[in-house]
């Protein structure tokens, strides 16, 4: 298929480019170093190849997320998203941008978004999950009440949020200790990220601010095939739990989910069946990723051609308001 446009792929600065060395062999990390850095000629030769039109940018993970000094936080954010605007400016037709966020400053976060949206063009934005603030024991997730007035303006500025992936806390790491090779995207990310949501889901967040608009890689962190179950179980023994209505219904109403990083016919068909192909958008999970792996197995997998475009292209025209594509 023609034309694709993805919208989980990464690029890093120098300032975060050391946060994903540590999940590549030293022998394969100066070419991918090479790849994430880039914004331009490796990734826009790599979308020519395999028929992507536009790539939405991200940065990497967890960078702002991991940077304990709020302060600094905001300063990364900024040279951050300042980068990735300058190679959108000079490919516009190939380039929009997910803002990165410095959360762990809720009034800079909410002022680097307003910059971001209003003055740099983003058409949304992606956090890495929780921040750790003062030090690299303390945390909060995106439900704690200090971050009620940046989902107020997130709703007020109308562009969707990206729930990225990050390792979890070493403290909440303890299942899988001693076994290294289930951490990171191979199982981690996914149950830390659900979890992240989950709590997002039962707070309430969405009776209080019912048009956010929510986005989930990777078909949707296992939600879409797990969540009939807890809704099942929350329903027999409710614990107090804040939300007013069943967990699917928000997601249905609120959630899209990308193919980033998960590219099984299969699990396609069980999001598209539980939530509709309108709520489904392509995505590569560049460099993480290989683009042609991704573009390869879309283009072949057995779903309708109107399924297809609408997946591979026009849900993301209409989510994002890409006028003119």
């Amino acid at each position: 298929m023609k034309g694709k446009i993805g919208l989980e792929e990464h690029f890093a600065i120098q300032e975060t480019l050391g946060d994903s060395e540590r999940y590549f062999p030293k022998d394969v990390w100066p070419k991918f170093s090479a790849k994430i850095l880039d914004l331009m000629k490796i990734r826009i030769e790599e979308m020519d190849e395999y028929g992507m039109d536009m790539m939405i940018l991200s940065l990497n993970s967890p960078a702002i997320q991991a940077i304990y000094d709020p302060v600094r936080a905001v300063e990364v954010a900024k040279i951050a998203n300042d980068t990735m605007a300058d190679a959108i400016a000079k490919n516009p037709k190939r380039f929009r941008g997910f803002a990165a966020l410095p959360m762990q400053d809720v009034d800079g976060a909410i002022r680097e978004m307003q910059r971001a949206v209003n003055d740099l063009g983003c058409v949304g934005v992606l956090v890495n999950g929780y921040s750790q603030i003062g030090d690299a024991d303390t945390y909060k997730y995106l439900d704690d009440p200090i971050y009620e007035p940046f989902w107020s303006e997130l709703e007020k500025l109308d562009v969707p949020f990206y729930m990225h992936p990050r390792d979890s806390m070493p403290c909440n790491s303890l299942m899988v200790d001693g076994h290294p090779w289930l951490a990171g995207a191979a199982w981690t990310f996914g149950v830390e990220t659900a979890t992240h949501t989950l709590r997002l889901l039962c707070s309430g967040l969405w009776d209080r601010h019912p048009k956010l608009k929510y986005i989930l890689g990777h078909l949707g962190e296992t939600l879409p095939f797990c969540i009939w179950r807890t809704d099942s179980r929350i329903a027999r023994e409710r614990r107090g739990v804040p939300a007013k209505r069943p967990l699917y219904e928000y997601m249905a109403e609120s959630f899209w989910f990308t193919t980033s990083g998960q590219f099984r016919t299969p699990s396609l068909w069980n999001t598209i069946m539980e939530f509709s192909s309108s709520r489904v958008l392509f995505a590569t999970d560049f460099p993480f990723e290989e683009v042609s792996a991704a573009c390869e197995w879309f283009d072949n997998c057995s779903v309708g051609d109107t399924d297809k475009m609408l997946i591979g292209r026009q849900n993301s025209i209409d989510l994002f308001r890409l006028a003119g594509l």
